[in-house]
Order: structure tokens, then C-alpha cells, then sequence
């Protein structure tokens, strides 16, 4: 299936919102995830642990929005180079609906499956 100009640009808009996304989302949670300071007279030991386990899920959130921009970006670079839109394990089409709703999709619904089940 060759995609339209008018739905390759929608696409193209989709993943340029995700990154601005995504680029905004990980400035707001990178100083979450800044080193905790362990001065005992000012905070307590509960208190401690709490900030540790945010800062830890701060570091995970970090590293999953990374994934997400690599992805956003590997997609942007496959539009770019006409790749994209084809499943990288068997070569055919990625339906438009599925591009839509994840537009940095690189397999098809029935390789994705079968992925699953192994």
C-alpha cells in the first residue's frame, strides 16, 4: 500500500507532536531524577525513602521517554528515506489505522503478533 501525501504528512505531524511531547515531558522530569541529597538533619529516614523512590521512578520515566524519542526519531528518519510505513520483518504495508494510532509502529499487526506469542 503507498500512502497519500496528505496521510505521509499527517503522520509526519503525528510523530513531530510526539517528539515536542516527549521533549517537554523529559525536561520537566529530569530534575526529579537528580541525585537525592542524604543530609540526616534535614530530612528524615521515611522521608528519604521517598524521595529515593521518586527519584528512581523519575530515572525509569527518563529512560522510557529516551526509548520513546529514539523511536520517534528512528521513524522521522524512515519517512525521510521513503522506508516508511513497511514492516521490518516481512516487508509488507503497516495499515494506516495502525500507523495512526502508533505512529512509530515498525511491524505489521500480524508479525507484532506473532512476536507476542513467542
Amino acid at each position: 500500500m503507498n500512502y497519500t501525501d496528505e496521510e505521509l504528512t499527517e503522520l509526519e505531524l503525528l510523530l513531530l507532536r510526539k517528539r515536542e511531547e516527549l521533549q517537554s515531558i523529559a525536561a520537566s522530569t529530569s530534575r526529579a531524577a537528580e541525585p537525592v541529597a542524604l543530609d540526616q538533619t534535614r530530612v528524615g529516614r521515611l522521608s528519604r525513602m521517598d524521595a529515593l523512590q521518586g527519584q528512581a521512578m523519575a530515572q525509569e520515566s527518563v529512560r522510557r521517554q529516551r526509548i520513546e524519542l529514539q523511536r520517534v526519531s528512528l521513524a522521522l528518519a524512515r519517512l525521510r528515506e521513503s522506508d516508511y510505513g513497511f514492516c521490518l520483518s516481512c516487508g509488507e504495508s503497516v495499515s494506516l489505522q495502525r500507523l495512526r494510532v502508533d505512529p512509530c509502529a515498525t511491524q505489521c499487526v500480524d508479525c507484532a503478533s506473532m512476536r507476542e506469542r513467542t
